[in-house]
Parts: C-alpha cells; sequence; structure tokens
C-alpha cells in the first residue's frame, strides 16, 4: 500500500549496557555501553514501522543539514522522503539504559523552533497521496498553513489520521480520526486530567465529547495504555475497546504504531470501529514484542568479505535476521558515477547489496574480444571498496539466471528507463517471492563512453 506520514522528524539514540558500579565523583550508576542504535524518530518512526510491514512510505518533512540529520537519512533507508529545509537544529533524544532499566534521557536541539517553510515538492507529495498519517511532534511541520490548508482539503476525499502533541498544531477539520493519549486529551480539552473520577470512563467519554466539538474531526480515539481506547465519534456513544493483556517493557512508539495501523486498515475499507480494535491491538503486539527495540537498525552494518563465496553466506545471515537481501548485475567493467549512484539506491532498499558480477569470460561474449578492460578480480576489488556493496558474486553465464537462484535475493535491481515487469528476470525472481526495481539510467555516464575516450587518448 502507499502510505504518506507528515510530520516532524528526530534521531533517537539509544545507549544500553550494564551498570556495576557507582561513580567515584557522585552516587549515579556507572553504565558500561555495549550497544548504541541511531533510529529515526517522530513522524520517521511511523515511516519506518510501515516501510518494515512492507508498505511503500513516502516522508513529508523537513530536514537539518547537520550530523544528526545524516545519520537520519541513513535510517530512514528504503523510505521515499521528500523534506524541505528545517531551519532549526535536528532534535537527538539520547536514553540511557542499564540492563531493562531506563537511567536517563538527554535532549539536545529540542528547543522549539519557527514554523518551516513548504516546498512545492512536500505539497505535490501531499496532493497525490492516498492516505495520510499526520505525526506531530511539536515542532512545526503541521502548523505550516499550506499543508494545514491542503491536509483539509484532502480529508474530504481519504483516511487522515491525525497523532497530536501536547505543543503541536490543532488537527485539521474533517480528518478521519485524531489519536491523543490520555494525558493530551486532558490538556487539549482543558480538563485538567486530575482529581476524583478523572479517569472514569465518563469523564474520558466527556474529554471525548469536547475534542469532537473543539476539532470537528470525524472522530477521536483515546488512548489509554493497558486499559485500551474509547473512540467517540459524533452522534453515538463512546465505545470503550479493551487491548490485549501484554507485557511491556517499554511503551515507547506505543502511539506511533496504532497511528500506523489505523491508516492501513482504514485505507484497506474497514469501518473505523474495525480499524481501532486491529490497531489497539497490534499496537500492545508490538509492545509485546520489544516495541522499537524489535524494529531492525536500518543503518548499514559493516560487512568484512573477501572471498566470493561470502555472498551466498550474507544473503543468508541477512535473510535469516529479517532483513531484506538486495542484488543487482553487471560487468561493471570502467566503474563511473552512473554506476556508483545506481548502486548507492539499490542499497537503500533493503539490508545488503550484492553485486552479480559477469566474469572476464561472460564479458568476452558478450561486448567483444577487447573487453573486459579491466579483470573480473580488479573489477570485485574495485565493487567490494565501495561502501554501499556488501559482497561481490561473480557468474559465468551470460545471463544472472543461476546466480539469481542461487541467491535468491529480495529484491532484484536495474539501472535504466524501462518498466521492471520488463526485465527478462522478473519472472524468475517473483517466483520465490522477490520483486523488480529499476533506478533511474544516469545519461552521458556509461563504459562504452569512458572506453571510446581512453582510445582517443591512447
Amino acid at each position: 500500500m502507499r502510505i504518506t506520514v507528515v510530520g516532524d522528524v528526530l534521531l533517537d539514540v539509544d545507549l544500553s549496557g550494564e551498570a556495576t558500579r557507582l561513580c567515584p565523583d557522585a552516587p549515579v550508576p556507572v553504565v558500561d555501553v555495549s550497544d548504541v542504535r541511531r533510529r529515526a524518530g517522530g513522524a520517521g518512526l511511523v515511516a519506518r514501522m510501515l516501510a518494515h510491514d512492507g508498505h511503500r512510505v513516502t516522508l513529508v518533512t523537513v530536514l537539518s543539514d547537520d550530523d544528526a540529520s545524516l545519520a537520519l537519512e541513513g535510517a530512514l533507508a528504503g523510505v521515499r522522503v521528500v523534506s524541505g529545509p528545517s531551519g532549526a537544529r535536528t532534535p537527538v533524544k539520547t536514553r540511557v539504559r542499564a540492563g531493562r532499566q531506563p537511567v536517563v534521557r538527554v535532549d539536545e536541539g529540542c528547543e522549539r523552533p519557527e514554523v518551516p517553510a513548504a516546498t512545492p515538492g512536500m505539497l505535490r507529495a501531499l496532493d497525490q497521496a492516498e492516505v495520510i498519517v499526520v505525526a506531530d511532534y511539536g515542532r512545526g511541520v503541521a502548523a505550516n498553513p499550506e499543508i494545514r490548508g491542503l491536509l483539509e482539503a484532502r480529508a474530504a476525499d481519504i483516511p487522515i489520521v491525525w497523532d497530536p502533541h501536547p505543543a503541536g498544531a490543532v488537527p485539521v477539520r474533517g480528518v478521519a480520526v485524531v489519536t491523543p493519549n490520555l494525558s493530551e486529551a486532558a490538556k487539549a480539552a482543558d480538563s485538567g486530567g486530575a482529581g476524583p473520577g478523572a479517569g472514569t470512563p465518563a469523564a474520558i467519554a466527556a474529554v471525548g465529547k469536547t475534542l469532537l466539538e473543539r476539532w470537528h474531526s470525524q472522530a477521536v480515539l483515546v488512548t489509554m495504555g493497558e486499559r485500551g481506547g474509547l473512540l467517540s465519534r459524533p452522534g453515538t456513544s463512546p465505545v470503550t475497546i479493551p487491548a490485549p493483556a501484554t507485557e511491556v517493557a517499554d511503551p515507547c512508539g506505543a502511539g506511533d504504531r496504532l497511528a500506523a495501523s489505523l491508516a492501513v486498515h482504514l485505507a484497506e475499507g474497514r469501518s473505523l470501529n474495525t480499524a481501532a480494535e486491529l490497531a489497539i491491538s497490534e499496537a500492545a503486539a508490538f509492545l509485546g514484542a520489544g516495541g522499537v527495540a524489535s524494529l531492525p537498525d536500518r543503518h548499514r552494518p559493516v560487512w568484512h568479505h573477501s572471498r566470493e563465496e561470502d555472498a551466498v553466506g550474507l544473503a543468508r545471515r541477512v535473510r535469516a535476521n529479517g532483513g531484506t537481501v538486495v542484488a543487482t548485475g553487471g560487468c561493471f567493467d570502467l566503474l563511473h558515477a552512473g554506476h556508483a549512484r545506481t548502486l548507492s539506491a539499490a542499497r537503500d532498499l533493503g539490508d545488503c547489496l550484492i553485486v552479480c558480477l559477469n566474469s572476464d569470460e561472460s564479458v568476452r561474449r558478450i561486448k567483444g574480444e577487447q573487453r573486459p578492460i579491466v579483470s573480473q578480480q580488479d573489477r570485485a576489488e574495485l565493487l567490494l571498496a565501495l561502501e554501499c556493496v556488501d559482497a561481490v558474486l561473480v557468474f559465468g553465464e551470460d545471463t544472472p539466471e543461476a546466480c539469481l537462484e542461487t541467491l535468491r535475493p529480495d529484491v532484484w535491481v536495474k539501472g535504466g528507463d524501462y518498466r521492471a515487469s520488463e526485465l527478462p528476470e522478473a519472472a524468475l525472481v517473483e517466483s520465490w517471492g522477490g520483486r523488480c526495481v529499476t533506478v533511474p539510467f544516469h545519461q552521458a555516464r556509461s563504459t562504452s563512453v569512458l572506453a571510446d575516450a581512453l582510445a582517443k587518448v591512447s
């Protein structure tokens, strides 16, 4: 499914380790960090969840030009990002854990920025959306007047799920459902959320009714943690939706998971009640499976391979860990910028990239006796020197079918301006559930052009 997420992104950093002693300078634990994870947070987390589920996701947001933003781009591999300039530092939230116990959270760059501008590309992506999740984290994307106007116009045609924030913008009129948690809902309704009876179903129903009148949305789903949610709609009695009993170690990401699931089920044509029931169950299951810690790390792993046969082992290991194996193929006789761009784009589609490389004999049969210019050993070494290439598998046939049958990649990528379905390998790749993808071909960047230039120089 094609899903568009719009909102603020931030970088989440998790430092995990063990604490076995106190600091000599103060009575605080010393955490020996053994694992560091950097992941996309905010709207980026919603986009990553949906991409992990197999959906085609477009993220409409703003990005800075600092190091944290570069880390975010790496964490968002596999998500189409349409962004404008943020005009502010990338917010970074670092959490330190000792075992399963949170110790401290350190926030950087989280001061409130100016409302960012919306680029034509951002607006175009929203105008073309089929279903939208607004993940407002209070940093201004959802407050942009042009974005708000377009979202209100689209609300009449497509499902829009709005996940609000206490410091964020008021949801636009007409969205399918707004999903505040209990404290957010109480604050937005000015109910205070304290005192006798504040958390009773009647009190929460009153909050939901107030928010319906204030936000003019089609529905409000107030989430209540382990108690589930209360769904309010105009003209009907509120419905309590229980949550399955779940052992929760880390509640982070529950609201993001719920909003993402709601959008999917509404886009599939389910009723709001059914979609809410499924979304609450899926949010509980997500937390029970470990929450955000259960999502695979999209940062590129560092693979050390020097032998061709490592490619098969790499594919097996990545797939066993739930990752996506991407492969591409070709002669790669003289590496040029077109190759580099194609390979980098291919690597962003999964968790490893394996290059199927034509052997010297294969290149000679295809290209003629004067080719290859560079031997297969040197071509493989040059490819492996690229950060985006994890392994190389040399094959001697004229076509990569046997090589593909061995690797069975999840995604087969070729550069060109033709349809993926037209690739001769398409039927084979699809036979095991894989898919073919084409990435843009860069004109005037080719091995033949380089070879002709070398011939003229010599």
